[in-house]
């Protein structure tokens, strides 16, 4: 009996042992409980040279006394990604009730395979893995690259420097040229920009391409996948700040930006702070060519399909030649305020002097909110000269007074570009055969137009396109 009853004392007390085990081991359901990952963003920073694959790895951990649940790890782009991932073991693309016991952790290795020669790829391919647990969400990114090229990240130039076209570049965070520091693009070269990268000009700039389409610069954002190609604000845009001089772009192509090119505060020397020849800025969220009481030289430039086309406030010192400014409302794109914006306002007391001239230009805007497509504000009593010089223009209401129009005023005449698709995408701001701005320009220094073509036969046409 004595046997009997000490075999039911260690029953009772096996019995005991365990359910206070499970008692203690239970999960923590709480929505408050803690999770860390070893990491925020898994980097993929080898270059590619052919086809191949890397994986990395990182850890979930559950820093709490109690097991914690996992409902699932998921892998966000699912069973198309260009990632695989496996978890504790595991793999698929999403794994679920995973359990980590108190103060402890599992390995979660995410795959990449990339071909990068092929050229439709995005240059930076992303996706994400979410973790959900307790009725929270945490993220980690998976960021690799996806072509082959040069890849700058964080990049500052501190020394002068040449790039050349054998390489696309790719930037990643911001790149900037210091102060007295010169970085020349060579023509034909392609500069991609990933959506936090801004280019930031301390120094100066020289980006001389040619007309020939494989010898322009392109500035341009880094996706290349649908539909994200044909997005504006791809990317932040191309600022020239207060010790920045002697910056030239010719025959650039930027696009797709948040801003195209801004230029800040006077120049240090008697030069422009930016000229701008044969470029194009197209597709631009907001403002496409921006000064705030600065100067700029543009000669045969398409502004096109912006936000702000042109955006010069708080005075400054602007010369506009043969320049087309156009928006046409689109799905991207709604076209809602005037294509050329002109003020001396630096706050309501304080005004700078203006100069702005336009000449042999075409200012006009379609399928939007504005009637009038120039908007000029002037402030105060400081030198405001704004000119307007053979110019194809739109104005429901009269010109303003604190403008000059001279020359051939063709008011309200719609330029008659060649061919407009808006469902396509397709824009071409080359002029039709009987367009009213053939033959309105007056005779400049600019002997060819922005294709390269001649304009010393007769009268020029206004905007940056001769027709022949």
């Amino acid at each position: 009996m004595k046997k009997l009853l000490s075999l039911f004392s260690i029953c009772i007390c096996f019995t005991a042992f365990i359910f206070t085990s499970c008692k203690k081991e239970g999960f923590i359901t709480d929505s408050n409980a803690l999770l860390r990952t070893s990491v925020d963003t898994l980097f993929y920073d080898t270059v590619f040279t052919s086809v191949g694959s890397i994986t990395q790895s990182f850890k979930i951990f559950n820093p709490n006394n109690k097991k914690l649940k996992l409902t699932s790890v998921e892998l966000m782009g699912g069973n198309l990604s260009f990632y695989k991932m496996n978890v504790d073991g595991f793999s698929s693309s999403i794994v679920e009730n995973i359990e980590i016991n108190a103060n402890d952790s599992i390995y979660v290795f995410a795959m990449v395979n990339i071909n990068p020669t092929v050229t439709n790829l995005p240059f930076i391919i992303q996706d994400s893995i979410k973790i959900s647990y307790n009725g929270n969400t945490r993220f980690v990114q998976l960021q690799a690259y996806g072509q082959n090229a040069i890849f700058l990240k964080n990049k500052l130039v501190t020394i002068d420097t040449t790039w050349n076209k054998d390489l696309p570049i790719v930037v990643v965070g911001a790149l900037t040229v210091q102060p007295s520091v010169t970085l020349t693009i060579a023509k034909g070269t392609k500069v991609y920009f990933h959506a936090n990268a801004p280019m930031l000009v301390q120094g100066t700039l020289k980006a001389i391409g040619e007309k020939d389409e494989p010898s322009k610069i392109i500035f341009t954002g880094d996706r290349l996948d649908e539909p994200y190609r044909d997005f504006p604000g791809g990317w932040p845009g191309i600022y020239f700040l207060d010790n920045s001089v002697n910056n030239v772009m010719q025959y650039c192509i930027i696009k797709n930006a948040y801003q195209g090119t801004i230029a800040q505060n006077p120049s240090s020397n008697a030069n422009p702070k930016l000229i701008l020849n044969e470029c194009i800025l197209d597709n631009i969220y907001d403002v496409a060519v921006g000064a705030t009481n600065s100067s700029i030289e543009a000669n045969n430039c398409l502004i096109s399909n912006s936000g702000y086309n042109i955006y010069l406030t708080a005075g400054g010192n602007y010369n506009f030649t043969h320049c087309t400014v156009t928006s046409i409302g689109n799905y991207y794109l709604q076209h809602k305020y005037p294509v050329l914006n002109i003020s001396n306002k630096v706050s309501e007391t304080i005004s700078n002097d203006l100069t702005a001239n336009f000449t042999n230009c075409i200012v006009y805007g379609d399928g939007g909110i504005p009637e009038d497509e120039i908007s000029i504000k002037k402030q105060g009593s400081t030198i405001f000269n704004v000119n307007f010089n053979n110019t194809l223009y739109k104005l429901k209401n009269n010109e303003p007074s604190t403008a000059n129009f001279n020359g051939n005023k063709l008011k309200n005449i719609p330029p008659d570009f060649d061919s407009i698709n808006i469902n396509n995408r397709y824009y071409n701001f080359r002029l039709k055969p009987n367009a009213a701005a053939i033959n309105k320009g007056t005779n400049t220094s600019l002997l060819t137009d922005l294709d390269g073509n001649n304009r010393s036969i007769g009268l020029p046409d206004l905007g940056c396109y001769e027709r022949q």
